[in-house]
């Protein structure tokens, strides 16, 4: 053990990549300059993959570069065991469908026709009541909104869609569609909506102009751009006898092909994120969670977990690696998901009996969980264990 220090240090790398975390542990407390060199993230990287919302994706990719590899999988070991501590961050006497968007320390959240940024306090997970800034100018309720570095795109119960400038006070509407935008998403000069009026438009975000419009045979529940840009994704209402998810090819504007043909009749899909260039995740009222392939030569579904309670979903994100968050339809429900296990791992629940909202939106950092229902915003902090767990 002596001679551990005096070793090169690639080798000592390569015989540290061999350890777990608690030989890890254990090897820090032998003496100071093991303590040094097992501290560097370096080491720790190859175990913090292992872990569920570490920050370091499957392709190797590491989200959160500016906090400590060793803190992040300490705390990622409470987010798979469940320990953390719940709060109340906001309250509204209003029944709302709210919206969230993350963005590094800032929560942008919807409140009715607005969409408020409140800065997030980094010492305590908490946020400033009084938001930073406040973005206005629809007439009805806001569905849904992405932001990007310089713009926050919002659509709404009106069926405006906006394009707020985050660097000045001035916004630009984007005409089209003459019922609620359910859906958007944006990446880099692409955007992409769907409404219930039955279509889903294309738009050019520095032209404001847009690209074409693509008659749909039902409302249209979600939308997700590829991270090539190449193609997008769409998931309707399913009350017809179609599969409710289509893939189109983005510059053709044509549909490539739909996956699955086993849904029932109201299947909808809520929500799409794309976890890869040709992976995709879904959920909606159908109460599974699936993973697809959208590889030409596969196309189909190759994962899915079964909500327990037949609820259905209508959020996800997921930490890219393998975390999946789920809120569910019933009783604010979170459930934390090890996609390589079938069965829930974690769940917490939000609201009591009788009162029952959804979980509409969910967002999470490396440390807290946030979640919107109807009447308020909750938080759940996974640094450090509470003396009550639920």
């Amino acid at each position: 053990m002596l001679l551990l220090p005096h070793l090169p240090d690639e080798v000592l790398y390569l015989v540290l990549s061999y350890l777990d975390l608690t030989s890890l542990g254990r090897l820090a407390q032998v003496c100071s300059s093991l303590g040094r060199f097992v501290g560097r993230d370096v080491v720790w990287r190859n175990v913090a993959k292992e872990f569920l919302n570490s920050g370091i994706t499957r392709s190797g990719t590491d989200i959160y570069p500016h906090i400590p590899v060793k803190e992040r999988v300490r705390t990622a070991q409470n987010w798979y065991d469940g320990v953390c501590r719940k709060d109340i961050l906001l309250k509204w006497k209003t029944k709302l469908l709210p919206w969230l968007q993350l963005d590094r320390d800032t929560l942008f959240m919807t409140q009715a026709a607005d969409i408020r940024a409140h800065h997030i306090r980094r010492e305590s997970g908490r946020l400033q009541q009084r938001p930073s800034h406040v973005y206005v100018g629809h007439q009805g309720d806001v569905c849904r909104f992405v932001c990007t570095q310089s713009h926050l795109i919002s659509g709404g119960s009106d069926g405006r869609i906006l394009v707020h400038s985050r660097k000045a006070d001035s916004s630009v509407e984007l005409h089209g569609h003459n019922q609620e935008v359910h859906c958007l998403d944006c990446r880099e000069d692409l955007i992409i909506s769907g409404s219930r009026d039955c279509t889903v438009r294309i738009w050019s975000l520095s032209s404001s102009s847009a690209r074409g419009t693509l008659p749909m045979s039902e409302r249209v529940w979600s939308v997700a751009i590829s991270p090539a840009q190449s193609s997008f994704v769409t998931g309707t209402a399913c009350c017809e006898n179609l599969s409710p998810l289509l893939i189109w090819d983005t510059e053709r504007l044509a549909c490539v092909c739909s996956l699955g043909s086993e849904f029932r009749r109201g299947a909808g899909v809520l929500d799409i994120v794309f976890e890869s260039p040709f992976q995709i995740f879904t959920c909606g009222y159908d109460t599974f969670i699936r993973l697809w392939d959208l590889r030409l030569s596969t196309r189909k579904c190759v994962m899915e977990w079964e909500e327990p309670h037949d609820s259905a979903l209508y959020c996800i994100q997921t930490d890219r690696n393998h975390m999946i968050a789920s809120g569910s339809s019933y009783y604010g429900v979170v459930r934390l998901w090890d996609r390589r296990q079938a069965a829930c791992l974690q769940f917490f629940q939000l609201s009591s009996k009788p009162v029952s909202s959804p979980v509409y939106c969910l967002r999470f950092s490396s440390s807290h969980l946030y979640a919107a229902l109807a009447t308020s915003l909750h938080s759940l902090d996974f640094r450090q264990r509470p003396t009550n767990l639920r």
